[in-house]
Protein backbone atom coordinates (compact mmCIF):
# COMPACT_ATOMS: atom_id res chain seq x y z
CA UNK A 1 0.00 0.00 0.00
CA UNK A 2 3.12 2.12 0.77
CA UNK A 3 4.20 1.45 -2.78
CA UNK A 4 1.04 2.86 -4.29
CA UNK A 5 0.50 5.40 -2.26
CA UNK A 6 4.22 6.83 -3.15
CA UNK A 7 4.15 6.38 -6.94
CA UNK A 8 0.86 8.26 -6.85
CA UNK A 9 2.37 11.35 -4.50
CA UNK A 10 5.70 11.14 -7.07
CA UNK A 11 3.17 10.90 -10.18
CA UNK A 12 1.20 13.76 -9.09
CA UNK A 13 4.37 16.13 -8.30
CA UNK A 14 5.49 15.18 -12.25
CA UNK A 15 2.30 16.74 -13.32
CA UNK A 16 2.36 19.69 -11.02
CA UNK A 17 4.45 21.50 -13.23
CA UNK A 18 2.50 21.40 -16.30
CA UNK A 19 -0.87 21.49 -14.23
CA UNK A 20 0.02 24.70 -12.90
CA UNK A 21 0.74 26.37 -17.00
CA UNK A 22 -2.98 26.00 -16.70
CA UNK A 23 -5.00 28.87 -16.01
CA UNK A 24 -7.99 27.16 -15.36
CA UNK A 25 -8.85 23.89 -13.60
CA UNK A 26 -11.82 21.22 -14.16
CA UNK A 27 -15.11 22.14 -13.90
CA UNK A 28 -14.26 26.59 -14.49
CA UNK A 29 -16.48 28.08 -17.14
CA UNK A 30 -15.14 29.34 -20.32
CA UNK A 31 -18.27 29.92 -22.27
CA UNK A 32 -20.37 28.27 -24.79
CA UNK A 33 -19.75 30.78 -27.88
CA UNK A 34 -16.98 29.97 -30.17
CA UNK A 35 -16.25 34.10 -29.64
CA UNK A 36 -16.25 34.57 -25.76
CA UNK A 37 -14.08 31.42 -25.32
CA UNK A 38 -11.59 32.84 -27.63
CA UNK A 39 -11.69 36.19 -25.97
CA UNK A 40 -11.04 34.96 -22.48
CA UNK A 41 -7.92 32.44 -23.29
CA UNK A 42 -6.28 34.96 -25.61
CA UNK A 43 -7.29 37.62 -22.16
CA UNK A 44 -4.71 34.92 -20.52
CA UNK A 45 -2.20 35.01 -23.03
CA UNK A 46 -3.09 31.67 -24.87
CA UNK A 47 -2.74 31.40 -28.13
CA UNK A 48 -6.16 29.91 -29.62
CA UNK A 49 -5.40 27.36 -32.46
CA UNK A 50 -8.58 25.61 -32.59
CA UNK A 51 -12.45 25.20 -31.52
CA UNK A 52 -14.54 22.90 -32.47
CA UNK A 53 -18.29 22.04 -31.84
CA UNK A 54 -19.10 18.37 -31.63
CA UNK A 55 -20.83 15.47 -29.73
CA UNK A 56 -22.07 17.74 -26.85
CA UNK A 57 -18.53 18.99 -26.56
CA UNK A 58 -16.70 22.13 -27.19
CA UNK A 59 -13.21 20.99 -28.11
CA UNK A 60 -10.36 23.98 -27.96
CA UNK A 61 -6.62 23.31 -28.62
CA UNK A 62 -4.25 26.30 -27.22
CA UNK A 63 -0.79 27.12 -26.90
CA UNK A 64 1.15 29.16 -24.25
CA UNK A 65 5.01 29.17 -23.73
CA UNK A 66 5.37 26.47 -26.39
CA UNK A 67 2.81 23.98 -24.34
CA UNK A 68 0.10 22.76 -26.57
CA UNK A 69 -3.25 22.20 -24.05
CA UNK A 70 -6.49 20.51 -25.33
CA UNK A 71 -9.46 21.46 -23.36
CA UNK A 72 -12.67 19.72 -23.29
CA UNK A 73 -15.95 21.76 -22.50
CA UNK A 74 -19.62 21.05 -21.73
CA UNK A 75 -21.50 22.33 -24.13
CA UNK A 76 -24.44 22.78 -22.71
CA UNK A 77 -22.58 25.48 -19.85
CA UNK A 78 -18.83 26.01 -21.16
CA UNK A 79 -17.52 23.81 -17.89
CA UNK A 80 -14.23 21.75 -18.45
CA UNK A 81 -14.74 18.48 -18.12
CA UNK A 82 -11.23 17.84 -19.73
CA UNK A 83 -7.64 19.10 -19.80
CA UNK A 84 -5.17 17.23 -21.89
CA UNK A 85 -1.63 18.86 -21.73
CA UNK A 86 0.73 17.87 -24.89
CA UNK A 87 3.97 16.34 -23.85
CA UNK A 88 6.93 17.23 -25.55
CA UNK A 89 8.66 13.37 -26.60
CA UNK A 90 12.66 13.71 -26.09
Amino acid sequence: MTTFKTLTLTAAMLAAPALAMANFNLGDTLGTEEAAIRALLEEQGYQVQEIEFEDDEIEVEVLKDGVETKLVLNQADGSVVEIEIEQEDD
